[in-house]
This record gives structure tokens, C-alpha cells and sequence, in this order.
């Protein structure tokens, strides 16, 4: 909004706003069931497709059908205020996602142990590392069993032991018939965890099928 004022005041008619398309013409259906990866290079869309989804960003063109309660986990700590603690983002968190307190208060040594910070979840979130802020971002987003699960990279700062733990609650959730969507440049990640697989390239659909064929077509056309 602010450059495109400044664009309208500005005498150089060299300046002006452009539009670009981020995603172009797409179509998808996803299923009940569905453990869809989406894989592409930097800036093919895949990140905007989620936020589309999670009517973050509004479509200009087409539509975006929801059918369900969408756990979106797009960046690490995001909607985290890090003054206050893990304990008090909890309830935060929860609130944004549209659970009520009573809900989360249920749930709330679940999400402590199963994250793992039973020692620091009444330290501010501003001190915890990476791996700390994804722990505790994961397990608020699944303790509820959402039907939808949305993750973008969501897994780049976890440690072993805690992957192990959050792929095997993965499974768990597929095998009650939600949904998941990931992007993810752990190839063998979206290969182990996803049934499809989406490939994208300038925010258009590619490929739409067996990850394991979409994924080294992918593969094979960045080497060459």
C-alpha cells in the first residue's frame, strides 16, 4: 500500500506498480486421508498455496474451499510473543487456532511433555532456541487433533530424538483420516511421510502423483 502511493506521487513514470502472480492457475483436490508434500524450487508457490489455504492470503482470482479445523504451523514461533511465557503462548496460541481455554487447559501437560520443556515453560519464549520454539509450536498444533495439519519446514530445527516422536504423532494422525500438507526440502522426509506429492515450478503445477516418482522427476530436471 505504501509504495503504491508513493509510485502514484512520485514524477519518474519509470516507477510503477507491477503485479505478479505467485500462484497461477492452479487446481487441487485434497482428500480425507491425504499426506500431501509439496516440493519445488525457491519461490515456485509453495509456500503461498499454504497460505491460501489457511486464508492467510486471499485468493484475487478462483477460490479456496475449507471443509474442517486447519492447524497451520507456516514459520517457527509464528504468533508467539516472546515476552511472554511458554505456558502463557500456549493459551495464546490456542486462541488463534480457535480453541477455547477450558479446551486448552485440558491439554495443557500433554502439550508441556510432549514438547519437552516441563523446565523452562514458565521462562519466555524469547530465550528459547529454535528447536525449543518448534517443539512447543508442534505439539500445541497436534494435541488437538486437527483435521487438517499445514506445516512449511516445519521440521528443520528439530533434533533426533524429537523427530522420531512427532513423525511417529504424524502417523498417527494419518492413520485417523486427517489431513497433511507440507512443504519441505527433506526429500526422504516427504517421501516416508507423504502419499502424494505436488511439484511446483513458477507457480504452476508441474507433476501430481507417487512421491517417489514425483520427487526424483523433480530431481532429475534441477540436475540437468
Amino acid at each position: 500500500m505504501k509504495e503504491y502511493f508513493v509510485n502514484f506521487f512520485n514524477r519518474n513514470p519509470g516507477h510503477s506498480y507491477s503485479e505478479f502472480l505467485a500462484v497461477n492457475g492452479v487446481s487441487l483436490e485434497i482428500k480425507s486421508g491425504d499426506r500431501v508434500g509439496i516440493v519445488g524450487h525457491n519461490g515456485a508457490g509453495k509456500s503461498t498455496i499454504l497460505k491460501a489455504i489457511c486464508r492467510i492470503y486471499e485468493s484475487t482470482e478462483g477460490k479456496v474451499s475449507v471443509s474442517g479445523r486447519i492447524a497451520p504451523l507456516l514459520e517457527i514461533g509464528a504468533g508467539f510473543h516472546p515476552e511472554f511465557t511458554g505456558r502463557e503462548n500456549i493459551y495464546l496460541n490456542g486462541a488463534i487456532y480457535g480453541y477455547r481455554k477450558s479446551e486448552l487447559k485440558k491439554i495443557e501437560h500433554e502439550i508441556i511433555a510432549f514438547a519437552e520443556l516441563e523446565e523452562f515453560i514458565d521462562t519466555p519464549v524469547k530465550y528459547y532456541s529454535t528447536g525449543m520454539y518448534m517443539r512447543l509450536a508442534f505439539s500445541l498444533a497436534t494435541a488437538m487433533h486437527p483435521d487438517i495439519l499445514v506445516l512449511d519446514e516445519i521440521f528443520a530445527g528439530g533434533d533426533a530424538s524429537f523427530m522420531a516422536k512427532a513423525r511417529a504423532r504424524m502417523h498417527e494422525m494419518i492413520d485417523n483420516a486427517n489431513i497433511m500438507i507440507m512443504v519441505s526440502h527433506d526429500h526422504e522426509l516427504v517421501k516416508s511421510l507423504c502419499n502424494r506429492v505436488i511439484w511446483m515450478d513458477h507457480g504452476k503445477v508441474v507433476a501430481d502423483g507417487d512421491p517417489v516418482t514425483t520427487v526424483a522427476s523433480y530431481l532429475n530436471r534441477q540436475v540437468s
